[in-house]
Formats: C-alpha cells, structure tokens, sequence
C-alpha cells in the first residue's frame, strides 16, 4: 500500500484516524490475512460496517446522518473533511458505541473473539520528523501569523514565554512553532504535520503554510476527532504509569520508632479511645472532596476528645500495593504528620504503645486502599485489636484500579467481570484482578460495614463485586434545607457555569467546545468557577476555592455570579457531586447527562434540572434557545443551606459499632 499512501490523498487522512491495532483486534479475519488495515477500510471496510477505531461508529454516523449514506460517502473520511466541523454526532449503533455501552460483552454480540494475551490500544500520535533544516519565516508568514495568532492563548498556555516578555507572534516564528507550541486553540502543529508529511520534509511553519496555501487546499487545521480519541490516544498502559510514578517521587526519610513513640504518648484520652482511618493521600495537604472529608471526620473525632490515627501511602499510587511493606506510609497523628515508617514499623508501635491501656472506644473506617497493601492494613488493626469497622465507597477503587469505571478513561464500563472481553482490552484489565484480590483479602479477614454516600454508589457497588460485609448505609456527604426565595436576577445574557476541575471525565471538553461554538451568540454567556486560568477561550474565569475553612466557596460564588444553570456532565457514575448541591444551593440548576451516577438520580429526584440523553441534545438546547427556559428569570428559584455530614462519627454516635 507505500504507493497508494503515496498518491491517494484519502488515504493519508483516513491513516491519520484509523486505528490499526483495534481494527485487527476486533477483525481478526483481516489479522490473519494480513491486508492493511487503511486500505480495507478505505476500499471495502466501512460498506461491511466496521468501524475503524473505537471512537467511531460506521453504522452509527451513517444512521444518525441520513445524507452521507444515500450519497454513498464513506463515512469517516466526511467526518474527517467536514462532519465534524458541523457538530455531527459519531456514535449510534455500530461496534465501537455498543462495545463501550457500559454493559458486558460478548462474542455474540459482534461475531469476534479477543485475544486474550493482547490488549490493543492506539498510541499517541507522533509528529513526522522534519528532513530538512527550517525555513525562516517571510514577511507575509508573519502578517498572516500575527493577523492569526492568539496572544492570550498562546502566553496563558506558555507561561515561560509570558514571564520572558517575548512578543507572542515573534517567538511562535522563530522558535515556538519548532517547539510545538500551537497557536491558538483551533491549530494543532502535531496533527498537520503528521497529517501532511509533505509540509514536514520541506521545514516549513505549518502554521505559517496553513494560512497561506493550506486552507485554501482543504487542508485540515486539527484533527478534531473528539476529545475520547485524544484520552484514549494519550492513555499510558499501567505499567507505564506506574514507572513515571515511581521515577518522580524519591523516597523520603523514614522515621524511627522512638518518633512513634512520642506521637502517641501526647494522647489525648491516655489511647483508649481511638479512631483509625486509611486513605490514598495525606487529607492535611492536598485538596480535594474526598480530603475535605476526612478534615471533616477528623475535626469531629477530636471535639469528642478521642485520638485519631491516620495512614497513606507516603506518594500517590494508582492502585493498590500487592507485597506487604513494600513501600513506606505516612502518619497523621491528631491531624499532625509524625512522619513516614515502614508499615510494619507502624503496626509495631502502636501495639506496643496500647499493650496494658484499657481499651475505650476504639473503631476504624477505611476510606480509600489505593497505595496501600491489604496485609499492613490487617497487620495494623490487628495490632490495635480491630476487626469491625467501615469501608467508604467514595469512588469504585474496591471494583477496579480504573476507580471511575471508565473504559480507557472514555466510557462507562459497569464494573463488568474481570474476565471479560471488555477487560482485556481496557488498560486497567492487566491489574484488575490483583486490585479486586486485595479487596477481597480486606473483606474477608474483617467485619466491615460499607458506607455510600448515595444509593446509586451502593447499587453500582452491588452489582460489580461479591465481597462479603457486615451490613450497609446509605449516608450522603452533605444536604440540603430549604432557605427562601433567591433575590430577583439581573438582567443579561443566560450564564452558563461549570464547577471544578477541569477534567475530561467531568466533561470538560463538552463545556469548552459548547463555549467556542456559541462564542458570538449574545444569547449566553458561559462562566469557569475554580482555580484553573482560562487563557484565549471566551469563558469568565472566576477564581473559586473550596477548602475546610471556606466550606460554601463554591455556592456563594454561583450565588453571587447569578449563575443559571451548572453543567456537570461526568462521564463516570458520581458516587455523590458536591458541586451538584452547591449549584442548587445557590438557586442554579444542574444540566446533566445519563451517565453521571448520583448527579442524574439527584436532579431527577429533586426536579434539580435537566437530565439529557447525549451531548448532541445539549448543543440542541442552545441551538434552538430552548435553555432559556431554565433562566433564573423565568423560574423564581429558592436558595438552600447546605448542611455537611462528620461522616464516620455520624454513624458512630448513631450507635452503630
């Protein structure tokens, strides 16, 4: 196929989005005959209704686009040109939407089998090296660059160039471009230059080639496969990840047992009365809804004058730990860091230090294993004479090291069983097994009472795992009490809000490209409530933090900012979402889609918002201008307080063990 690569221009911009390795994966009739892929799908693929990587549907873009079908347009190679600068959904009924349906399958259900001893992913895209030396830039490169350039763009996303003081459009030209730094939001230098090698060999700015000749030749700018080809493209195997983890964090400077020691002699009730507590980070310093919990639960263990113990991984791990005291464990002692041990090291000391103490009340809650290893958590409650406690399902880490239940990062999963098909081709297959094993070893040696947050986190947690436990609650981290009618809104455009962290599986990438479609659109107005800055996209950046002294951050601010609606659009079943009651706390709504867990059961529940079928439902409400509905204008909201739970001390003081 070297000559039809050569000359086919078709082909060059279907291998850009072809994925190899999934197309020979799930069509092993084309493995064993050992035809091109790119060429297949090309020639003959796509009228067979094979999809050429998981991201895209044939039957799918065909079926939900009526027109390239009866036009006889292959399907990928229209998106590629131009379906998807027109919004055109990509997914329906073909192999790739149903496999990442979040329900198992089965080699019924496509007519294929996985090889289980492989696991095809596509690797990130690498830009084709240029042969020869640059070309300067010409006096019409940079008129056209510094007519095209986005400066706030271009400094936000480099901040070494703004600190500098270089002017924007003369770095990109002379250096920046060769570095990689694209543009402005729409140009991706990557994608051009391994989609058309022509412009590599020859060293020219691809920017500077794009403007002048490039457009015009239909050329694409970026690739604009959607945001979950991007996740899936970049996704690192385990392995991987867990090498970059190791190499980056260096091993810190152990404690001894004599500091131990002096820890727990400064008790506050002589040690008979101690809450020991396990989770991924150290909660004193990093911040997050999970650490604000355990401040929460902490803060409550010392007003009712008990001690309180608290273990983490001395870095963060992906995943559980499998050798026992394999690495070293953080301690918190009464919310001071005493240091980091050996595991055992620990386990020693506290049984040393609570031998001969009449034991009070002594109970534990293990809110997170990742990083730890199931036998240093049992040597420890063992030394502490601990056998019944609480496990929290803040996340789904006890079902999979993927702990959002997300396929490759991209696709509700459902916690299928580990030996699955679905499975083997997910990066956080190749350790699931090992991380439901330790799980299990906790379950089994403990009496442990499992704590949701929400309903719909202790149904997903039944149906994707059989450990054995003690018993169930359901006990949300925060409610609402209703507090009266909201002042009247002032008048402007509808202000659209999202909340957080800008993340992919929060549905960042959907809010981001919903604020450039309808940038021009007087109608909206779309806000950023949180610490990242916004650079050279049109969205109202508002810095928002949320932390154990400021707990209402976050409603005040979309109370004050007027914010209409909050788009919270998690790609993962939320086990609970904070910023869901905190935007209906401050009188928003909450736009969702059927995928984000207790945010669709809370708003459905509570007539919150909008629950929406996909994303092309929601760009529809700002098409037609059907979201105006929801303006606060037009619905006279009610403001609430927003009351947060002590956690693990609530279930205590209501008489549980």
């Amino acid at each position: 196929m070297a000559a039809e690569a050569a000359s086919d221009p078709v082909y060059t911009l279907l291998s850009t989005a072809v994925d190899a390795a999934f197309y020979r994966a799930v069509y092993p009739d084309l493995a064993e005959a050992r035809v091109d892929p790119v060429g297949h799908y090309l020639h003959s693929g796509w009228r067979e209704g094979r999809d050429p990587a998981p991201w895209f549907s044939t039957r799918g873009y065909l079926e939900l686009n009526n027109d390239i079908g009866a036009a006889g347009l292959n399907p990928l190679h229209h998106y590629l040109m131009q379906g998807w600068r027109e919004g055109r959904e990509i997914r329906g009924s073909g192999l790739a939407p149903r496999y990442y349906a979040g329900r198992q399958a089965t080699e019924a259900d496509f007519g294929w089998s996985f090889d289980p001893g492989a696991a095809p992913r596509p690797t990130p895209p690498t830009a084709v090296p240029r042969r020869r030396a640059a070309v300067p830039p010409t006096p019409g490169d940079r008129a056209a660059v510094a007519v095209e350039l986005d400066p706030a763009y271009y400094l936000g996303m480099n901040p070494d160039v703004a600190s500098s003081g270089a002017d924007p459009v003369e770095h990109f030209l002379n250096s920046g471009w060769r570095e990689g730094r694209d543009p402005n939001p729409n140009f991706s230098l990557a994608d051009y230059l391994e989609a058309y090698p022509d412009v590599a060999d020859a060293g020219i700015n691809p920017f500077a080639h794009y403007l002048a000749a490039g457009r015009a030749e239909g050329r694409i700018a970026k690739r604009n496969l959607g945001f979950r080809y991007d996740v899936i493209a970049a996704l690192p195997s385990m392995a991987d990840r867990l090498a970059r983890v190791a190499a980056r964090n260096e091993p810190p400077r152990l404690g001894s047992a004599a500091d131990l020691a002096a820890a727990f002699a400064a008790s506050k009730c002589g040690l008979a009365d101690l809450h020991v507590t396990f989770s991924h980070d150290d909660y004193t310093t990093n911040l997050g809804g999970v650490q604000l919990c355990l401040q929460r639960e902490s803060r409550r263990v010392g007003e009712l004058g008990r001690d309180h113990l608290h273990i983490f991984p001395a870095w963060a791990w992906p995943t559980v730990r499998t050798v026992a005291n394999e690495a070293p464990v953080g301690v918190l002692w009464n919310e001071a860091l005493v240091g980091y041990f050996a595991p055992a090291l620990v386990a020693q000391a506290l049984g040393e230090a609570l031998a001969g103490v009449a034991p009070g009340r002594r109970t534990f809650a293990v809110h997170s294993l990742l990083g730890h290893a199931a036998q240093d958590v049992l040597a420890l409650l063992a030394a502490a004479g601990l056998r019944e406690g609480f496990f929290w399902l803040h996340d789904f880490a006890s079902l999979c090291g993927g702990y959002h239940l997300l396929r490759d990062d991209v696709a509700d999963c459902g916690a299928p069983p580990p030996e699955s098909p679905a499975c083997t081709i997910c990066v956080y297959g190749e350790t699931r097994r090992a991380h439901i094993g330790a799980h299990m070893r906790l379950f089994e040696a403990l009496s442990l009472t499992v704590v949701a947050p929400s309903q719909v986190a202790l149904d997903t947690w039944r149906a994707g795992g059989e450990f054995p436990h003690a018993g169930e609650v359901v006990h949300p981290h925060a409610s609402l009490t209703p507090a009266g009618p909201a002042p009247a809104p002032g008048k402007g455009p509808f202000r659209f809000a999202y909340l957080g962290v800008p993340a992919p599986h929060k549905g960042w990438p959907i809010f981001r490209n919903l604020a450039l479609r309808f940038a021009g659109d007087p109608r909206y107005a779309f806000l950023y409530l949180g610490k990242q800055p916004m650079p050279g996209l049109p969205i109202e950046a508002h810095p928002v933090s949320v932390s154990e002294d400021t707990p209402l951050a976050m409603r005040d601010a979309v109370q004050e900012l007027g914010v209409d609606a909050a788009m919270i659009w998690s790609l993962c079943r939320e086990t609970f979402s904070f910023t869901a009651h905190e935007a209906v706390a401050a009188g928003a709504v909450v736009v969702t889609g059927p995928d984000s867990g207790n945010v669709a059961a809370f708003v459905q529940a509570g007539g919150h918002g909008r629950v929406l079928p996909d994303e092309a439902a929601l760009a529809a409400l700002f098409e037609t201008g059907e979201i105006l509905e929801l303006a606060r204008a037009r619905r006279n909201p009610r403001l609430h307080d927003l009351t947060f739970s002590a956690l693990t001390v609530d279930l205590l003081e209501g008489g549980r063990p």
